[in-house]
């Protein structure tokens, strides 16, 4: 819970960097004589010009507005007011026995924090006039109290690069000054609103702001709004480094590998959650992002997958095939390599070779004359420019053999299975095959 309000008992440096939100206006009385004019004189360092600039009596009642695009005079003061665009400054013309209040002021520089003031005014009877007597109003100064954080857009977590609003409220009189805090460390940012634009991971963490009153000279800080901050899932692929497997006699191991932050890791076989046994390793110091089956047997096969999550991002699959469907050729061959998915607009496609980039891309790879150099590994990405989403293909493992090098019972075929990328997550698949 937020501290209650004290004494501020040092730190006089700390609000020496604060903006002087209650200068803008002078703390003293204004007083003026109905039929009069006065004016409420700012004191900004700075001429115009301002984004707006807002005055008010008390908190109900609008006098004027200033945009870039308007000015705005609330009925009643049409004709009696004149508003200083570059000081901010307000004349009010015609006094009125019931204008004596509370007058509050905001301003917006265009670069700059918003800097807010309040004052009042005294409007006594005209000279002779004994009918009424004017009101005297009493400026009774307090606070910091109830002192919040509250962002926008209010959700748990962000996607990094998104634009983050947190504003600081107190109740206090005069207005308070602000002083922002992650994980206790001292922002350079002071006013009520702090803005995170283009958030990055590393701003994850406990926001809270501090505010003081020149007046009262007590301080109070805010309960910490908790902002997290993660990268979306992308890159996921799975390794392995063995996948022609004898039962009873053979294991493999999975890795499971992925860009993005705060990652956690699923396996599946088909539609089936792998679970940890006797036989079946699932790592636990990196989110489980490795999979071992210890002494395969033929109820092992099938078509593994690999599902990852974060607070952002989720798991989502769609069909993804490439081709062709044999891994051993001829040294000499002629090989086209099609990469396909379901995308409108049609997806842009390139192609790696073990891990490097080909200058080839579109959805067809022709591989003429191949050579035993070669040999390796093919992968297709995908990329569709409107939804911003990223597939990529499981790693197709094509070998360049001498002629006479394999029986043709040698050559056999695979099913390749799909690793998907998107906005939403990701999911990777590695085909087992069991060698009788």
């Amino acid at each position: 819970a937020a501290k209650a309000a004290e004494r501020l008992p040092l730190e006089a440096k700390l609000w020496s960097s604060l903006s002087d939100g209650a200068g803008v206006l002078p703390e003293d009385l204004v007083n003026g004589c109905s039929g009069g004019a006065v004016t409420f004189k700012t004191n900004n360092q700075t001429q115009g010009p301002f984004l707006s600039v807002g005055w008010s009596l008390g908190a109900d009642t609008p006098i004027v507005m200033h945009l870039p695009s308007m000015n705005i005079t609330a009925p009643g003061y049409e004709g009696r007011t004149t508003l200083f665009l570059s000081t901010g400054s307000l004349e009010l013309r015609n006094l009125k026995l019931s204008d004596s209040g509370e007058y509050r002021v905001s301003i917006l520089p265009a670069d700059g924090d918003e800097r807010r003031g309040s004052t009042a005014l005294n409007v006594y009877g005209e000279q002779g006039h004994t009918s009424k007597s004017s009101r005297l109003s009493l400026l009774i100064t307090y606070g910091p109290e109830n002192t919040k954080v509250e962002y926008f857009p209010f959700k748990d977590s962000f996607v990094k690069g998104s634009n983050i609003s947190l504003n600081c409220s107190a109740d206090s009189r005069p207005v308070a000054a602000f002083q922002w805090f992650l994980n206790n460390d001292k922002l350079l940012a002071s006013g009520p609103e702090f803005r995170l634009k283009n958030a990055q991971t590393s701003q994850t963490g406990n926001y809270s702001c501090l505010t003081f009153n020149n007046r009262t000279r007590r301080y109070q800080t805010s309960e910490s709004a908790v902002i997290v901050i993660q990268e979306l899932v992308s890159n996921v692929t799975i390794t392995s480094q063995n996948s022609d497997l004898v039962e009873f006699n053979s294991s493999v191991r999975l890795s499971c590998s992925s860009s993005g932050s705060s990652l956690s890791f699923l396996w599946m076989n088909s539609s089936s959650e792998v679970t940890a046994s006797d036989r079946v390793q699932i790592s636990s110091s990196d989110g489980g992002s490795t999979l071992t089956l210890v002494t395969v047997t033929r109820y092992d096969q099938g078509s593994y997958s690999c599902h990852v999550s974060n607070l952002v991002s989720s798991v989502t699959s769609e069909a993804l095939k490439a081709s062709p469907s044999k891994t051993h050729y001829v040294k000499g061959s002629d090989l086209n390599l099609i990469c396909s998915s379901e995308s409108r607009p049609s997806a842009q496609v390139v192609w790696f070779f073990s891990g490097d980039p080909l200058p080839d891309s579109g959805p067809e790879l022709r591989l003429m004359n191949v050579q035993t150099n070669q040999s390796g590994n093919y992968i297709c990405q995908t990329f569709n420019s409107k939804t911003l989403r990223y597939q990529t293909s499981q790693p197709l493992a094509l070998s360049v053999i001498e002629p006479g090098g394999l029986s043709g019972g040698a050559i056999a075929g695979i099913v390749i299975s799909c690793l998907i990328v998107t906005a939403a997550g990701a999911v990777g698949g590695y085909f087992l095959q069991k060698r009788m």
